[in-house]
């Protein structure tokens, strides 16, 4: 599957591509919120999973009305890296590993949570999803779609054997992510490496369209230049200035912010 091959449909606030695969649809949600969310649609048979939520309030009634307008039966949301959000699809069973769960009530992801709530205000949806079913590492069925759960330091990625793809957290060929210093650096390369390995058609985001393998390679130089750059720096404020010297078209300079914060803490 080409990443560019989708059907869109553009909505009042954020829009949607769909991707055919036959027996499966795959439904790319782009909010267009303040922090570029991606939300997912796993579709087939009449059944439909998703995969994180919506943050903001106007983001969630719109989606809603968007897997309402489908005529499925939601089985399920996978709920990972994005814990916020919990007034979307209120009465539909939330799916969680035990460490997700942790970072988006206690750790983390409860950080980012108050963060972004004292920053967008009655706009940011920061109620948590109410975590309704643990599952495991493995294969997980959820309305007969087949998932393949990765636990990771903070939640969980996965798998869709049946579409050949795989989700995590941060990609972004074009735009800054958050890098938490050089250990995860190397993480984020070896998982890439992984992916690549793997063959996978697409990789799904949280905060990006839907990428392909090129965009893994294009995302490993970065990384690796980024790490270049901090030891050629002494502090945030240059690290930040050469960064943006050699990646001046990139967007998410809040998540250089913050790599900046790891590396130079």
């Amino acid at each position: 599957m080409n990443k560019n091959t989708f059907t869109k449909i553009s909505l009042k606030k954020g829009e949607i591509s769909i991707y055919d695969f036959g027996a499966v649809r795959l439904h790319a949600y782009k909010t267009n919120d303040f922090i570029d969310d991606e939300v997912f649609i796993v579709e087939k048979n009449g059944s439909a999973v998703v995969i994180e939520s919506p943050c903001f309030f106007d983001n969630n009634n719109e989606f809603e009305e968007y897997i309402n307008s489908l005529n499925v039966k939601t089985m399920g949301m996978l709920v990972s890296y994005h814990g916020a959000g919990a007034n979307c699809l209120k009465n539909v069973p939330k799916y969680s590993t035990e460490n997700a769960k942790v970072y988006s009530e206690k750790g983390g992801g409860k950080a980012l949570i108050d963060n972004f709530a004292s920053v967008f205000g009655d706009s940011f949806d920061n109620e948590i999803h109410a975590i309704t079913n643990i599952i495991s590492a493995g294969k997980n069925t959820i309305g007969d779609i087949d998932f393949v759960i990765t636990p990771t330091q903070e939640a969980f990625d996965i798998e869709f054997p049946e579409i050949n793809a795989v989700y995590t957290h941060m990609l972004g060929h074009d735009c800054h992510s958050i890098v938490a210093g050089e250990n995860h650096a190397d993480a984020i390369i070896a998982q890439l490496k992984e992916y690549i390995s793997k063959g996978y058609d697409l990789i799904l985001t949280s905060h990006y369209t839907p990428e392909d393998l090129k965009d893994a390679n294009i995302k490993i130089e970065y990384i690796e230049n980024l790490k270049a750059i901090a030891e050629q720096c002494g502090n945030a404020d240059e690290f930040k200035r050469k960064v943006k010297e050699c990646y001046s078209h990139y967007s998410g300079e809040n998540y250089l912010d913050m790599t900046a914060g790891f590396f130079f803490k």
